[in-house]
């Protein structure tokens, strides 16, 4: 039975609960993230328009609708296929050659060369045995040149203790940026507000980087 004392769930509260459908819904129509847009900037301050990029985990599509939006073909892939069924009806006919997506869980994922890998609040909900192939497959995929956009959880974030989750400290969101250009790093870390539902603490990396 429902609380009526307590606040509606909110994204938040359904990644908390891994209710991905529940999550889209949520986000729905919320627009592209700070981080693809800064590296789709730092393209074309280099005179790259546009080019093939993999959105990882791309749930409901709002990084992917912007990438298509300026020219980019894509390959997006997620594991819940409610994501896609968001997706496909917004994307615009004239663009909808340029999307192919990959219905592949993180540990499963093939990555192609590519120019960008578009990862937004993804890794952290790759199960941390999984997450260094991935990672690996991610930087090999990557061409010289091209840049990673992203978010990685930080270990003193208040999902640290569940061991499906996948937290770093500072130090080794470095080391495994390693061989990357670092282009922008910004470290967020704040309490939810009390009168939030299950509020908790925040410590995020959002980051871009270019490969060499």
């Amino acid at each position: 039975m429902l609380d009526p004392t307590r606040p509606a769930m909110g994204a938040k509260d359904f990644s908390a609960a891994d209710d991905w459908p529940g999550y889209f819904g949520a986000v729905l129509g919320k627009p592209p993230r700070d981080t693809l847009l800064a590296a789709l900037a730092a393209f074309e301050q280099e005179g790259v328009a546009a080019g093939f990029a993999v959105d990882l985990a791309a749930g409901e599509g709002r990084d992917t609708l912007a990438l298509l939006e300026r020219g980019w073909r894509v390959l997006a892939t997620d594991a819940e296929p409610r994501g896609f069924e968001l997706l496909w009806p917004r994307v615009p006919a004239a663009a909808q050659d340029a999307l192919t997506t990959t219905l592949v869980r993180f540990e499963d994922t093939v990555l192609p060369p590519c120019d960008l890998v578009n990862a937004s609040f993804a890794l952290p909900f790759c199960a941390p045995e999984h997450l260094p192939a991935l990672w690996m497959r991610m930087v090999d995929a990557i061409r010289p040149g091209g840049r990673f956009a992203g978010q990685f959880f930080g270990d003193r974030d208040s999902w640290a203790v569940r061991a499906d989750r996948t937290h770093h400290s500072e130090k080794e969101v470095l080391t495994m940026l390693d061989g990357l250009d670092i282009e922008m790093l910004r470290i967020e870390e704040h309490d939810d507000p009390p009168d939030t539902r299950d509020p908790k603490h925040w410590h995020l990396f959002h980051v871009v980087a270019r490969k060499r």
